[in-house]
């Protein structure tokens, strides 16, 4: 049985990793689980400057999710270099991607410019849901040209997998995948957090502070499933697949949508080891189906 994954010219050793948000920079879990069984963790995001984020309350649960708006709360890039880079420079078989954030196209750039020289960074997921503040605030995801820009920008900079994360508040993801390929990127994750709000009831205000959020979770699967297997009919590069993922079954409904990875992102808040669960579960299907590799998964829904 053939696990691995393919990006660019490297290799995941399998098609299971964490969401970025939902593990920090991995030495959180280190002591919970077995880090180095993972094909991927996606980091935290790292912006250039510190970020405190958004003020509380910045998380809610729903029925079948949860609501945030954290506000990319990190250390910048100094912070990592100095506080998270020693932890991963430990890891020895789990891929560390980073996930990068910016408001500016140089802060995106800055950021890679500042921690490509660590060898134990194995590649970039831009996070493109981030609000441009040089075109009013709309974020660079839903804008295939400002998309395909961006991506072209940060290919030049790196020899590393650049990842480019897309939000699903547009209305047709396909075109915003199609820019990234054409940028440049070697990989597609798929998708970001859908617009969503919670109200109390008795206090008559939005259970965050920043009234609206990101929802995570179940809710989402259905969506995200969607928008893999559309982005996967219209690109070549890998689709990694993420959003509402809490068993094993709900990864394997996106690798045989098209998904050539998947992402276990809420779950980890419920039970750490979901990844694991996931992998072992994946491995299964695959024996008791006759798939010998992660690609035989595409073989079935046309």
């Amino acid at each position: 049985m053939d696990l691995k994954v393919k990006i660019r010219d490297k290799f995941l050793q399998n098609p299971v990793g964490t969401a970025s948000g939902t593990y920090g920079y991995g030495e959180e879990y280190g002591e919970l689980i077995d880090i180095n069984k993972l094909g991927a963790i996606f980091t935290k995001a790292v912006t250039v400057l510190p970020r405190e984020g958004n003020p509380l309350p910045r998380l809610t649960e729903t029925p079948y999710g949860m609501i945030n708006s954290i506000g990319l709360a990190n250390g910048g890039v100094d912070g990592f270099l100095s506080k998270k880079v020693p932890f991963l420079n430990s890891v020895k078989n789990c891929a560390m991607i980073i996930n990068v954030a910016g408001s500016t196209e140089d802060e995106y750039s800055n950021v890679i410019k500042m921690i490509d020289h660590v060898d134990s960074v194995w590649g970039y997921e831009i996070n493109i849901s981030c609000p441009n503040v040089k075109t009013g605030g709309l974020a660079f995801g839903t804008d295939p040209i400002q998309v395909e820009r961006l991506t072209s920008t940060l290919r030049k900079l790196t020899n590393k997998p650049v990842i480019m994360k897309l939000t699903p508040n547009v209305t047709d993801i396909t075109t915003v995948a199609v820019a990234c390929e054409a940028g440049g990127a070697d990989a597609i994750s798929c998708i970001n957090t859908v617009m969503g709000m919670k109200i109390d009831i008795h206090k008559k205000q939005p259970s965050i502070y920043q009234k609206t959020g990101g929802l995570s979770g179940p809710a989402i699967k259905p969506v995200g499933v969607a928008a893999v297997y559309r982005v996967t009919k219209k690109v070549s590069i890998p689709v990694i697949g993420l959003g509402g993922i809490m068993n094993a079954d709900d990864a394997i409904e996106y690798l045989l949508a098209g998904a050539s990875a998947i992402q276990v992102g809420t779950a980890n808040f419920i039970d750490p080891n979901t990844p694991i669960t996931v992998l072992e579960g994946i491995k299964d299907y695959m024996i008791n189906n006759g798939l010998t590799k992660i690609s035989d998964f595409h073989n079935f829904i046309l």
